[in-house]
């Protein structure tokens, strides 16, 4: 008989900046939106920074044409949560590759936008036994984990500081959303509409799943659930966190 589930720790919100680094368009509409609802309605900064444009995610879409689709998919999700700093690093979707390229740009963007919190997608090898996670993600995830640490030391990526990108190591954690093993949750009462909403504007990604597409408000409701009952409230988006600094 397997354990209970731990109780998740309130994830600390004394910060102003956040920057969220997915893999792809709708990575973030997931549950975590919701919580980035919340953040922006607390007034803070949330920027996005895309790995790629999911240009591969549409199985009867050319790439040429699913990427610029994905793209105002992802700008419109980002709207219904308040934010409307979007930008796409443009890497090939599909055949991410860790290394120094990848780094060098999140890095970049961390530099760019100046961050209190990173926040990513899961870089575990699953979600838990029978979900395996895909590549694209768990090299993002491990990338962006190094690019915190990067962007604060001005003796990696030296040519950044002649794009006028000087160090920034103000970066205090990065999360994870979408972990199996996940360690905080933030409080999301009254902001999951708003996260749906999020969700359901990826229309055409979601249409392209036909009879198995699944419900958004049914799907996120469910995710919210189980992670407000660890946490002690309603509804919730849990999230592992990797304090770069104390928390």
């Amino acid at each position: 008989m397997s354990a209970p589930p731990q109780p998740l720790e309130a994830l600390p919100e004394d910060w102003e900046r956040a920057l969220c680094v997915p893999a792809h368009p709708d990575d973030m509409e997931y549950g975590v939106a919701s919580a980035v609802a919340r953040w922006v309605d607390q007034g803070k900064y949330v920027a996005y920074a895309l790995v790629t444009s999911g240009e591969a995610g549409i199985d009867g879409i050319a790439p040429e044409h699913a990427g610029p689709l994905r793209e105002e998919e992802q700008r419109a999700a980002c709207a219904a949560v308040g934010v409307d700093a979007v930008e796409f690093l443009g890497f090939p979707d599909g055949t991410l590759e860790y290394g120094l390229p990848l780094r060098r740009a999140i890095a970049a963007a961390i530099r760019r936008h100046r961050p209190d919190v990173v926040v990513t997608v899961n870089l575990r090898d699953s979600y838990g036994p029978g979900a395996l996670n895909m590549a694209d993600h768990v090299v993002t995830g491990r990338a962006t984990l190094d690019a915190a640490r990067d962007a604060g030391n001005r003796w990696v990526f030296r040519d950044l500081i002649d794009e006028e990108l000087e160090p920034w190591n103000g970066v205090r954690m990065v999360l994870a959303g979408g972990s199996p093993e996940p360690t905080h949750a933030v409080d999301i009462d009254g902001y999951l509409e708003a996260g749906v909403a999020s969700l359901q504007a990826h229309r055409a990604y979601l249409e392209a799943f036909g009879a198995n597409a699944p419900d958004p408000e049914e799907m996120l409701e469910g995710f919210a659930r189980a992670a407000g009952a660890r946490l002690g409230v309603p509804l919730a988006t849990a999230f592992e966190t990797y304090p770069l600094r104390l928390l």
